[in-house]
């Protein structure tokens, strides 16, 4: 048992030694290389608060403007964190195991690209995820400060919440639908599906997964009568927007998270459990979930009849479609199997012509597992598998110790590690993952967990 606990530990780099690391890394003697520039800087006194406020425009704007606009505040975002970087003193550089994974990838999708059969389309997605990347990277840093993180996240939530308001207000007055969302045979084809700013209700789902997750967590975090009440509405009108997008992975990665945020919750409450409750509490809370879910499956038609329609096969048009194009995309990752074409789907939409069906034209590959196997191949993929065990990981590790110190942060710890559990349920079956929306909410949950790492003190790391 202890040689495969130790064989765990060092799969997760959970003991990983990362000054050690640093002192011989080529790339890292650049850190700090103007650090005595900022100590004269004005601006630079205020990097945190000014990266603070440069992240916050990025996820204030998302919902409501074009990819092009996002683009240039991620362009922003990557100058200031080089910024800070560049001047920042090397030993309080933020650096975790999740950023070594992280790394290890870019140089994975970096190499793709460069034997990509479409190199220039490729360059494309590269740059983007290049981005994303940097925006992790400031984030992780950003958001160490427990201040900084609430203020951020309140702002986020705020935001969500007049998304999930706009999409109930399309509920209620109904709306036109922009495409082919529901089987016109299927006896949901005058179903509203509800899409708010976001213009489909897939990308909305997959957007108001974080909402729920974090204003779930708000609930136990913020402090008095008027902020819960605030956080309790704001868990109903997301989780009701959610649902009414009828979005089928927007429902599975619902699940998924409420599942998971149950599990660690009751986790971190057994603590003052009496004895009866620490063993049956979370079989309880569980079968409760459960017992709601069947209900709602009974007796509300409109669900009743989108989850059937997972189980019918090819008798759904929607499913259908998937199956023909991850056959296509399963032959894409045949031919290239060991590092794949090249990220973005801009490199993706050059190749799949040559392999899709008749008529089953698509911008992706509608799974993350397979838009990932696509892009970068069983190399990339294992790396991507890598790095969500080493995230969940170190979640763990944090949420334990703030568990024994009593520290309500921990709860956005639990809704981040829900959140991301929830997204790749949802991203099994779509790829709504990758639109700049969404993909810059999976980084930042990515980034939450890393911000809470704590490295060991030298001292104690020799001793190991």
């Amino acid at each position: 048992m202890t040689t495969l606990n130790t064989v765990w530990q060092q799969f997760t780099l959970q003991n990983l030694l990362l000054y050690q690391w640093r002192n011989t890394s080529f790339l890292y003697r650049f850190t700090g290389c103007l650090h005595q520039w900022r100590q004269g800087s004005w601006l630079l006194q205020w990097g945190e608060p000014l990266g603070a406020l440069l992240i916050s425009i990025v996820f204030c704007l998302a919902p409501f403007v074009g990819t092009a606009l996002i683009g240039v505040l991620l362009i922003a975002c990557a100058g200031w964190w080089l910024l800070l970087t560049l001047t920042d003193e090397p030993s309080k550089t933020a650096f975790t195991p999740i950023h070594l994974i992280v790394l290890l990838y870019w140089g994975i999708a970096t190499i793709a690209t460069a034997l990509s059969p479409v190199k220039i389309a490729a360059f494309s997605g590269w740059t983007k995820l290049t981005l994303y990347l940097i925006l992790f990277a400031l984030m992780s840093r950003i958001l160490r400060s427990p201040k900084i993180r609430s203020i951020f996240i309140t702002l986020f939530l705020l935001t969500a919440l007049i998304v999930s308001v706009y999409g109930l207000r399309q509920w209620f007055s109904g709306v036109e639908a922009l495409a082919t969302w529901v089987d016109p045979t299927s006896p949901q084809s005058n179903l509203t599906r509800v899409f708010s700013y976001l213009d489909n209700p897939n990308l909305l789902a997959a957007y108001l997964l974080p909402a729920v997750g974090l204003s779930l967590a708000s609930f136990f975090v913020w402090k008095g009568i008027l902020p819960k009440a605030l956080a309790l509405t704001m868990i109903v009108v997301n989780s009701s927007c959610l649902v009414l997008t009828f979005s089928r992975g927007g429902w599975i990665g619902l699940v998924l998270l409420m599942f998971t945020f149950a599990v660690l919750l009751l986790y971190w409450l057994s603590i003052s459990f009496p004895p009866f409750w620490q063993q049956w509490a979370l079989p309880i809370g569980l079968t409760g979930l459960t017992i709601f879910l069947l209900l709602a499956v009974l007796f509300i038609p409109p669900v009743r009849e989108r989850v059937a329609s997972m189980f019918v096969g090819r008798g759904d048009s929607s499913n259908n479609f998937r199956i023909n194009v991850w056959m296509s995309v399963i032959e894409m990752i045949k031919d290239r199997p060991i590092l794949g074409i090249g990220p973005g789907n801009v490199a993706f939409n050059k190749i799949y012509p040559l392999y899709m069906q008749p008529r089953y034209t698509a911008l992706s590959a509608y799974s993350v597992i397979l838009e990932i196997a696509v892009e970068t191949g069983i190399i990339g993929l294992s790396c991507f598998l890598w790095l969500l065990t080493v995230t969940f990981n170190q979640g763990w590790v944090q949420l334990k110790q703030l568990r024994k110190l009593g520290n309500n942060q921990g709860f956005w710890l639990i809704a981040a590690i829900s959140t991301l559990v929830g997204l790749m349920g949802h991203g099994l079956f779509d790829t709504v993952l990758y639109r700049p929306q969404v993909n810059t909410l999976w980084w930042l949950m990515i980034a939450l967990i890393a911000s809470y790492y704590q490295p060991k003190p030298r001292i104690l790391a020799d001793e190991v």
